[in-house]
């Protein structure tokens, strides 16, 4: 059994100061997809991307939130150095980019990216908003999504990108999404 304490996935999802907490999972350039397994309070290797593949930006999700597809809120993390596995990285939204993914038995739920900026980050810093990226740098971010559930026998389908507003909506409802099953839990 781990240390007492707060686990990773428990952190609340909003740092006192008003910044979201983000929780790497796998960093940019890696090929080994990693999950955070809060029964064990350890990360797991869940599978290594073919050569030639890696994710574009660190990845990881942000605690205390459930997602539709019965997970934390996924996040992919634009900072200047990669970030090591484990290590929460408090940022800000910039949008997010909606999308209907469809698994191996044809179901197909509703699976988004929120993506966001580090506040530490100092190459991102006057990025507020997926305008203020190369058009070029979305396009590649939304293909590695779609290969990524690809090369998993998924379909990954991108219908739209909303705003960082659009991103702090989805925030709160999966929290509060999380808070409800903690307590059903605790019944």
């Amino acid at each position: 059994m781990p240390a007492s304490g707060h686990r990773l996935s428990q952190l609340p999802p909003v740092a006192d100061d008003g910044v979201i907490n983000v929780v790497i999972e796998t960093s940019r350039g890696g090929r080994t997809k990693y999950n955070y397994v809060p029964e064990l309070a350890a990360f797991v290797a869940k599978k290594i991307l073919p050569l030639g593949m890696s994710f574009p930006f660190d990845f990881g999700f942000i605690p205390s939130t459930l997602g539709g597809d019965g997970d934390p809120l996924d996040v992919l993390v634009l900072v200047d150095e990669p970030v090591p596995t484990g290590a929460i990285v408090p940022s800000r939204f910039i949008g997010v980019i909606e999308a209907e993914q469809t698994e191996r038995d044809g179901k197909t739920m509703n699976n988004h990216r929120l993506v966001a900026v580090a506040t530490v980050t100092e190459l991102f810093a006057d990025v507020r908003s997926f305008e203020d990226l190369p058009a070029s740098v979305m396009q590649q971010i939304e293909h590695f999504f779609i290969s990524y559930n690809e090369q998993a026998g998924k379909r990954f389908e991108p219908t739209a990108r909303g705003d960082a507003n659009r991103a702090t909506a989805l925030m709160r409802q999966a929290h509060q999404r999380f808070a409800k099953q903690a307590k059903a839990k605790k019944k």
